[in-house]
């Protein structure tokens, strides 16, 4: 297939171009580099099967190539990002995704959206199934962010509604992986350079806040499963182990050998309480799962974070 990949010069974006291409597909990867950035796919430069688009999807997008499949990627994604950009979040979300629909729509190729945990915001329900509505501050600073992607998922539903486009939703929850940016703001990139800084460990409020930690491997592998399902409906792609935050900084210190101290701040505005996701509807349609333990993974994220700290 010929696959636009808008923000694909990301974290997630750049792990998917190299999936695709690995899997025979030709790529074209937009991004308008504003939390992307090129050396994510400097790898790729010179492959047939990539190109590389500086676009931002705001703006009309114009591809005169025939496309099989649309995945719509760009967007700030952690809360530095669009704590700093809340107006081109909310942009990237409706007038973005608007856009990538457009696309799919004129060329009648399918479409997914990468959509995010945040749609659930600070759950009542835990572990949260798609079928749970969510509890959003929509005038909250987080909601620039959660409502961009609630907004998101009710336009590509109408797009397949009306237009009869082949929609894939994949609720994203927190993932982490080598090419993560270390001022990203999250929790896992945090805690790696504070360590490697020889910095106390940050937690906010008292650490009893759960999340989950999804490689960024296995979310690769459950996104390509989720384009090659029959599935239009939204579909929960994380990994359901739950930590509180306490417990995941004492297991950083561990893989790191360290014996960073912990510190404490006070916890940020509507941050959310829990958060794990239920895959049943994953396991059951998609047969996937997270192969990747916790240990593993931040083994590999540790190793390449060194070398990008050296650099």
């Amino acid at each position: 297939m010929r696959i636009l990949l808008t923000g694909g010069a990301g974290f997630l974006g750049s792990h998917l171009c190299d999936k695709l291409i690995g899997k025979g597909h030709n790529v074209i990867c937009m991004d308008n580099l504003i939390t992307g950035n090129k050396k994510n796919i400097k790898h790729l430069l010179g492959n047939s099967d990539f190109s590389f688009v500086e676009h931002d999807v705001t703006t009309f997008i114009e591809i005169n190539d025939d496309i099989d499949f649309v995945l719509h990627f760009a967007s700030p994604a952690s809360p530095v990002d669009y704590l700093t950009y809340p107006i081109k979040t909310l942009k990237v979300g409706s007038l973005g995704t608007h856009n990538s629909l457009g696309v799919a729509k004129a060329h009648n190729a399918k479409f997914l959206l990468a959509s995010t945990s945040e749609v659930y915001g600070d759950p009542l329900v835990n572990p949260q199934p798609e079928s749970y509505w969510g509890n959003v501050n929509p005038i909250g600073p987080r909601g620039v962010y959660d409502e961009a992607k609630r907004f998101a998922e009710a336009i590509t539903l109408a797009y397949h509604r009306v237009h009869g486009i082949d929609v894939k939703i994949a609720r994203i929850f927190n993932t982490y992986g080598e090419r993560m940016r270390r001022k990203d703001g999250r929790v896992v990139p945090n805690f790696m350079d504070q360590v490697l800084k020889d910095e106390p460990l940050t937690v906010y409020g008292d650490g009893s806040q759960t999340r989950s930690f999804c490689y960024v491997s296995d979310l690769a592998e459950g996104i390509v499963k989720l384009m090659n399902s029959s599935l239009n409906e939204p579909v929960n792609i994380g990994n359901p182990a739950e930590y509180t935050v306490m417990e995941f900084a004492e297991k950083i210190k561990e893989v790191t050998g360290m014996k960073s101290e912990i510190v404490f701040e006070k916890l940020p505005i509507n941050d959310p309480k829990l958060r794990c996701p239920d895959i049943s509807l994953a396991k059951e349609k998609l047969n996937w799962e997270p192969k990747v333990s916790l240990d593993e993974g931040l083994s590999r994220t540790l190793k390449w974070v060194k070398e990008d700290f050296k650099g």
